[in-house]
């Protein structure tokens, strides 16, 4: 593969950059990954940072944060005709969509979502949630098997539930920040209300029974979406299946904290140890997945 122009090459290091910027139990762009995949990784990874730090900015109001997300959308619509803006973080999605042949419909999904987040803070249900996990992670992940060349009708689905269950443990390790922050509750409000929760619980960080169990509940049905997406880890292979099985296994890790912790609202942290397990154990399952088949008695 020829070498990105100039242009590109600026823009993937002000993308790493940016990435290395941000703490994520869940990393991005590691070296676990192909190095052919690191640079437009990084690129994908920068542009929903940066959409998602517009939707965020509480200081700003909605109707300009929308106008913001909306050039963005533009400028993805440029790139599409050629006509690539000469800002870093354009020139390097310009480049890896161009060199991968990546689908431009997971950018505007993305976009969307970021949009939602402007103009709404609670879901009825867990329907409306996963329709919010749809558009907000699901896309991630399916740039990422178009990336690797496997986007395949079976993997796209498995990618959709392990994105999704990655999008739930988030909110899940967040619920006092996103709260706090941005005023929004990405827990059902009918099951907050069957769990005999209030908003008013959460505002004053009430740890009570009801709140653990509604949170255990939330916790059992991530663990659930995740277990069902998780043979992708198995059906992909080299570094990019190892990379996929370690987030599986670090969101796994995650949930077991949420599940023995006593304080629901503080955020669990990986330890070193944790993620040396987790590579362990993605090394591991990677052994399994090359072994020969053993015969059954």
């Amino acid at each position: 593969m020829s070498t990105s122009p100039p242009g590109a090459q600026e823009g993937y290091r002000w993308c790493r950059a940016l990435a290395r910027s941000h703490y994520e139990n869940f990393p991005v762009a590691s070296r676990l990954l192909p190095a052919r995949l690191r640079d437009p990784v990084a690129a994908i990874y920068a542009f929903a940072r940066t959409a998602d730090d517009i939707a965020d900015e509480g200081d700003t109001g909605a109707g300009e944060r929308l106008q913001q997300l909306d050039d963005m959308a533009r400028k993805l619509d440029a790139i599409s005709t050629g006509h690539v803006p000469d800002i870093p973080l354009y020139q390097a999605l310009a480049d890896s969509i161009g060199r991968h042949r990546l689908p431009f419909e997971p950018f505007h999904d993305l976009l969307d979502a970021f949009r939602q987040d402007v103009n709404q803070q609670r879901y009825a249900d867990f329907g409306e949630l996963m329709n919010y996990c749809r558009r907000s992670a699901n896309p991630v992940g399916r740039l990422l098997l178009h990336l690797n060349g496997q986007a395949t009708e079976r993997n796209l689905a498995l990618s959709d539930a392990v994105c999704s269950a990655l999008q739930l443990i988030n909110f899940l390790q967040d619920i006092d920040a996103d709260y706090r922050a941005h005023g929004r509750i990405y827990i059902p409000q009918d099951e907050m209300q069957r769990f005999d929760v209030t908003e008013d619980d959460i505002a004053q960080r009430r740890n009570s029974f009801q709140f653990r169990l509604l949170i255990r509940h939330q916790v059992d049905r991530a663990e659930k979406l995740l277990r069902a997406g998780s043979p992708l880890g198995m059906r992909l292979g080299g570094r990019f299946g190892l990379e996929l099985r370690a987030i599986i296994l670090g969101g796994a890790r995650v949930l077991e904290k949420l599940r023995r912790q006593d304080d629901m609202f503080s955020r669990p942290q990986l330890t070193g140890s944790d993620r040396r397990r987790i590579l362990l154990g993605a090394l591991k399952q990677g052994f399994v997945r090359l072994s020969p088949a053993r015969r059954l008695p």
